[in-house]
This record gives C-alpha cells, sequence and structure tokens, in this order.
C-alpha cells in the first residue's frame, strides 16, 4: 500500500485498518502477521437519470442510481520494521470480489468471470524485503504482484476521502503492476525509487501481457518537517497498446507521471495536492490534471472532506465509459468492446462530504460511512454526460465500509 497515501489518509482521520508499518508490534516472525477483512458497498444517484444508466467520468462508481456491492477485501500480510537494521522479509497476499474488480484486474489472472457485474481479483501477492545495503537507511524491495504506489488515492477504500475516485486515479495512473520496484532511503529526508514491470494492469506471460515490452518506473519521495510535509513523485514509462490493435505496439511508450504533496497543516486539517501528466505516442494523445483535497477532523468521529479536480483530455484518449462489465479487461487485451467517450474535454469536477467512523465492538474493527455530493462539468463547452446530450453532471452517493 502507498505510504504517501496511508500518511494522508490518518491524517484525515480515515483510516480504521491494522497499523503502519512503523507501528508494527515486535515478536516473533510469525507473530507479526496480520489478517483482516472488510467489505464496501454503495449507491450513485444521478439526477438526471441517464438512459445508458452510466456515471460518466466514474469508473468504480459507474453505475447510476443502482447499488453496487463495490468489493470484498481480504489480506494477510507481513509488515516490514522500517526501524529494522538488519535484514527483514514480508508479505502481502490481497484477493477482492466485487464490481470493483472489473477495473482492477490483472489481464491473464481469473480471467473465466469477466461477464459478471461481481468478479474475482488478485490484488496484490508480493514479497517486501528490507536489506542494509548501500546507505544507512537501506533499502526495501517489493516484489510479485502489486498495487501501484502512484497517486493520492488507492484501490483500498478505506484509505481514500471519498466513495468515487478522481478522474486522475481512473485515467491517468496504473493500478497495478507486476514486476519489482526498489526504495533506496538516502537519506532520512530523500527516497529513490526504480522498478521493472510487465506494464499497467498487466500480470506474465503471453496471456497476460497485451504486449511484449517491459516498463519502468522510476522517481523521488521527500520527507520534510518532520513528516508533516511529503512528497512523491514518480514516473511510469511502457507500452502499454494491445499488439492485437496495434501495429509495431512495443515501439510506441505511454508515460504516466505523477506528484503528491501531502501536508498536514494542523493536527485537524490536511491539504493533499496531485499534479498529474500522461502521454501516449501511439494516440499521440496528451492529458494533464491538477486534483485539490482537504480534510478536517471535526470530531474524533467525524471529518469533513472536500476535492476540486480539472483533468484535460487534450484528444479524447483517456476518458471513458464502458456499457459491459467485461469492457475494461477486453480494451486491455485489444478485443472488440464498447468504449463510450472520445471527445476532446476539460473535465472539471468538485466533491464535497463526510467520512463518519464510530466505535464498535469486537469482532468489527472499524465502520466508515461516507456520503458525498459531487458536481462535474465540461469546462470547454462539450457534452460528455448523459449519453453525450448534457454538459454536466450532479450525483449524490454514499458507501459503507464495515471492517473485520
Amino acid at each position: 500500500m502507498k505510504k504517501t497515501s496511508l500518511l494522508a489518509a490518518a491524517a484525515f482521520g480515515l483510516l480504521a485498518v491494522p497499523a503502519l508499518a512503523e507501528d508494527a508490534p515486535k515478536g516473533s516472525w510469525a507473530s507479526t502477521i496480520t489478517w483482516n477483512a472488510q467489505i464496501e458497498a454503495g449507491i450513485t444517484g444521478n439526477f438526471a437519470s441517464p438512459s445508458n444508466k452510466l456515471n460518466f467520468g466514474q469508473l468504480f462508481t459507474d453505475r447510476a442510481n443502482q447499488p453496487l456491492l463495490n468489493q470484498g477485501l481480504f489480506t494477510v500480510a507481513r509488515a516490514i520494521d522500517p526501524k529494522e537494521t538488519g535484514y527483514d522479509i514480508g508479505f502481502k497476499l490481497q484477493g477482492m470480489y466485487g464490481a470493483d474488480a472489473r477495473y482492477t484486474r490483472f489481464v491473464g489472472i481469473l480471467g473465466s468471470m469477466a461477464n459478471s457485474r461481481n468478479q474475482f481479483d488478485l490484488v496484490e501477492a508480493n514479497v517486501i524485503g528490507h536489506l542494509p545495503w548501500f546507505t544507512e537507511g537501506g533499502v526495501d524491495v517489493k516484489a510479485g504482484f502489486f498495487s501501484s504506489p502512484m497517486g493520492a488515492e488507492t484501490i483500498d477504500p478505506s484509505t481514500n476521502s471519498f466513495y468515487s475516485h478522481s478522474y486522475i486515479f481512473n485515467f491517468g495512473l496504473p493500478l497495478k503492476q507486476t514486476g519489482a520496484y526498489a526504495t533506496v532511503h538516502a537519506t532520512g529526508v530523500l527516497d529513490f525509487y526504480v522498478g521493472m514491470d510487465t506494464g499497467v494492469n498487466t500480470s506474465v506471460f503471453k496471456a497476460g501481457d497485451n504486449n511484449s515490452s517491459l516498463a519502468a518506473m522510476f522517481g523521488f519521495g521527500l520527507n520534510l518537517m518532520d513528516g508533516k510535509l511529503t512528497v512523491l513523485a514518480l514516473t511510469h514509462a511502457g507500452a502499454e497498446n494491445p499488439s492485437r490493435t496495434t501495429p509495431n505496439a512495443n515501439n510506441f511508450r505511454r508515460y504516466l507521471n505523477d506528484v503528491v504533496v501531502t501536508y498536514k497543516a494542523t493536527d485537524k486539517l490536511t491539504l493533499i495536492t496531485e499534479l498529474n501528466y500522461a502521454r501516449d505516442d501511439f494516440g499521440r494523445a496528451e492529458a494533464w490534471g491538477i486534483a485539490q483535497y482537504a480534510g478536517y477532523a471535526l470530531t474524533d468521529t467525524l471529518t469533513l472532506n472536500a476535492r476540486a479536480e480539472i483533468f484535460r483530455d487534450s484528444q479524447g484518449f483517456f476518458v471513458g465509459a464502458y456499457p459491459s462489465n467485461n469492457g475494461p479487461l477486453n480494451a486491455e487485451m485489444g478485443l472488440p468492446t464498447t468504449i463510450l467517450g472520445g471527445t476532446r474535454t476539460t473535465y472539471g469536477s468538485f466533491t464535497i462530504g463526510a467520512t463518519y467512523k464510530p466505535s464498535l465492538p469486537a469482532p468489527i474493527a472499524g465502520l466508515l460511512i461516507r456520503p458525498e455530493l459531487r458536481f462535474d462539468r465540461s469546462l470547454n463547452g462539450t457534452k460528455p454526460y448523459k449519453g453525450g446530450r448534457d454538459a454536466g453532471s450532479i450525483t449524490l452517493a454514499t458507501d459503507v465500509i464495515l471492517q473485520f
């Protein structure tokens, strides 16, 4: 899980999940293995009641006026201790069942249920190691199947401020990767990231990769002001278009660049700024976005949240919607599918909401209720919403996350 996003979520007061690695209990290796499960379900009401029943611009909350079992998430993990001066090893195994899996699926894994609304997904299966090499802080290595460390939001809903996701998360970032990356703790302030993988949401071998080219990830992280200010800047670059539909697919790169700045202004107020730039050589397409988050912990149980975003899809290449349940996976594989979108649009979005997390007795570890009101609008006169007949969209949504 992304450390920067976890720190941000903790500052927002959203977390009701197992402790961060820094707080991992001491003891035998086996005694530090954690088990947890959570269920998320919600509904997004669309005031326009679009005939295609889609909330355009939203993927994981894409079904208008229909309840969704977004995910049942089960995790077994052992976090490494970042204070360890010697060798340390951990792992993470995470599986999902629900509607979110339509968009998080690895190509080539668990493909037999691609036509169903609720699908199975292997979210993570990786080994994590701390190596006391090169610097005083050493090197952390993660290898296997993992959620991308890029971005302000995560696949795990409990670490996010809102039920719906940003345009940047949906269309400007990799969600998952297969490969390995290293975090070199150069100093107490500066980390370097470098890694290789098979590409965005792809796995291994011919059935799991939509082309035969590797991708690279690199960047840096900063930890300033005793942790009150963090910066994570990462780039993912590689061939992403499927060989089935793209001649010489390996020769065309897609560049996904993202910067997340998290500032804990006070004990109650946290601000997050995200900058994103994407480019695809084959489509000769560019997109850029900026999102600003604010979270204020009103009480121990109630946090108020806001998100404002602008996302420019200059050639109409990145933003789209999928009427069919198998559409996202088919598009990644280069198989025939229907994709709605393709307009050159500057999207504006403003979301306000709250997170309510009351204390409950065992065996329930946490309960999160997150209502939100979201306004989406084209800022350049196009009409991408309501099946191409409206320049704007208003949705009222809520979800419930129950953790065990």
